[in-house]
């Protein structure tokens, strides 16, 4: 009970006005920040008789800068001569000594407190009836370094970081235009995370834009800690297994995005950009898909698609092949598979999904383990417990041969999160075809097809071009053309 009274003694001073006593604005200050240890309150008198207090975030600020620009002069020169009108000496600070770009004045504490806390100065001078805050921000960010889930061979190095004017910043030295505009929302209660909205005026239709906006004003939520809370609050549905919106850590990814007319979500504090809407074919092409020669990369797409279909069915059909439709295998390689089955305990699709669900695990085990170890322990661990479940007479080695390389294929998605609605889907096929052979597969198929041409995130067919058919768009989906060269 009692703390919910100090929130609400805080909250109360927080939608309080600034008055122009510096003792009663310090007192105010003071209760907002009570037993914030890394607030510092520093109060200063000036020729004897000017009182000045500064309050800021200890490791947010820097510190030089305000010590050699504001502080000196002042304790050593005092206040300049020659100000002529300029009788405030917040006024005086603020066009006279802060080499600050960016200055602002407050008249309630509610917004001095927010941006105190992001690593603003906050200056208040007796007898002035508001707070001078200037951004003086510089705290511990990680660097620039390269995309570590999205590899490509040839392209940038570059890649988004925690801080979100420096993901911006990355994208506006690519796209060098005005018309790239970024709006700024503020989302979260306590958290208050910046979050921006980019997109290309004249390539992305007002009503998309419009449409995200306005999703993400009408976020109603405590905090956001990562771009992942934006996603599912702006998706159309978060019962597919499939995702509606792309996610990189690249910003020549993002850039190709806004110039095909999508919009960009970035969230402070994540390296992770949101771009919208998405297609199920961007899920199957790769960074540098369009760096390389366009042979090179048609190939490889036909070989992700006919690789991702493996994945995705293999280990079904070979369940429907071997238990419901033997006549359909060649006879030598079912006597062969019926050989290497008769020691083993169990049915088939048992088989396939205990060694499906020992491969994701050793899969999982392998992302959460130190960086070190972690390829070891998947690598060797799927040898040693195929090998040693084949030997003990638990698993057939077929089906060994089958998962590996179903999950092996599912490696060759270039898009890390498109893998997962992959990998989802196998089970469900799994039962399917141990209930009815092919049919059951048939079945699975056609219902994962019904969903995909239904869904349609912000109001984009997630199959086109292909449902419905776009023929100007659909060479891209199978071929990547040449740039047509000008003479």
């Amino acid at each position: 009970m009692s703390s919910h009274n100090e929130r609400t003694v805080s909250q109360r001073n927080a939608a309080k006005a600034v008055s122009p006593s510096l003792s009663e604005n310090e007192q105010t200050l003071r209760s907002i920040f009570e037993n914030c240890s890394d607030v510092v309150f520093r109060r200063m008198t000036i020729q004897g008789n000017i009182f000045l207090l500064l309050v800021y975030v200890d490791g947010m600020i820097d510190k030089d800068l305000v010590q050699n620009t504001i502080l000196k002069p002042l304790l050593y020169e005092g206040i300049p001569q020659g100000l002529g009108t300029l009788g405030s000496l917040a006024q005086m600070l603020d066009m006279e000594l802060i080499a600050a770009l960016q200055t602002q004045r407050i008249t309630k504490f509610e917004e001095a407190a927010d941006l105190i806390l992001k690593g603003n100065v906050a200056f208040l001078a007796d007898g002035d009836p508001f707070v001078l805050l200037a951004d003086v921000s510089q705290y511990e960010t990680r660097s620039i370094e390269e995309p570590s889930t999205e590899a490509a061979l040839r392209g940038t190095r570059e890649s988004f970081t925690e801080l979100l004017r420096t993901n911006t910043t990355l994208l506006r030295r690519i796209i060098v235009t005005p018309d790239l505009k970024m709006e700024s929302f503020q989302i979260g209660k306590l958290t208050k995370t910046e979050v921006v909205l980019a997109y290309i005026d004249g390539l992305s239709t007002p009503a998309l834009v419009n449409e995200v906006r306005t999703r993400i004003g009408a976020i109603d939520i405590q905090s956001v800690l990562e771009s992942g809370y934006i996603e599912e609050y702006i998706e159309d549905t978060s019962y597919s297994p499939f995702p509606q919106m792309q996610s990189t850590e690249r910003a020549d990814v993002v850039s190709a995005g806004l110039l095909e007319g999508r919009v960009a979500v970035f969230v402070n504090g994540s390296p992770i950009v949101l771009v919208v809407p998405m297609t199920f074919w961007d899920g199957l092409q790769a960074p540098d898909d369009y760096y390389e020669r366009f042979l090179y990369v048609t190939m490889n797409r036909w070989i992700r698609y006919l690789f991702a279909l493996f994945s995705i069915l293999f280990p079904s059909i070979y369940i429907a092949l071997t238990t419901y439709h033997p006549e359909m295998m060649p006879p030598k390689l079912m006597l062969s598979i019926t050989g290497l089955r008769e020691q083993s305990p169990f049915p088939t699709v048992i088989e396939v999904f205990l060694m499906e669900f020992m491969f994701e695990g050793l899969r999982e085990a392998g992302i959460r383990l130190p960086q070190q170890i972690g390829p070891l322990v998947s690598i060797v661990g799927a040898l040693v417990i195929g090998q040693a479940a084949v030997q003990a007479g638990i698993i057939s080695a077929p089906i060994v041969i089958v998962v590996s390389a179903a999950g092996i294929s599912s490696f060759v998605i270039p898009r890390y999160r498109f893998g997962y609605p992959l990998r989802m889907l196998r089970f469900p096929l799994l039962v399917l075809s141990g209930l009815f052979g092919l049919f059951g597969v048939a079945l699975g198929l056609i219902m994962i097809l019904s969903h995909l041409i239904h869904l349609s995130p912000l109001g984009t067919p997630y199959l086109e071009p292909i449902a419905p058919t776009s023929k100007s768009k659909l060479q891209n989906v199978f071929l990547r053309r040449p740039r047509k060269r000008t003479s």
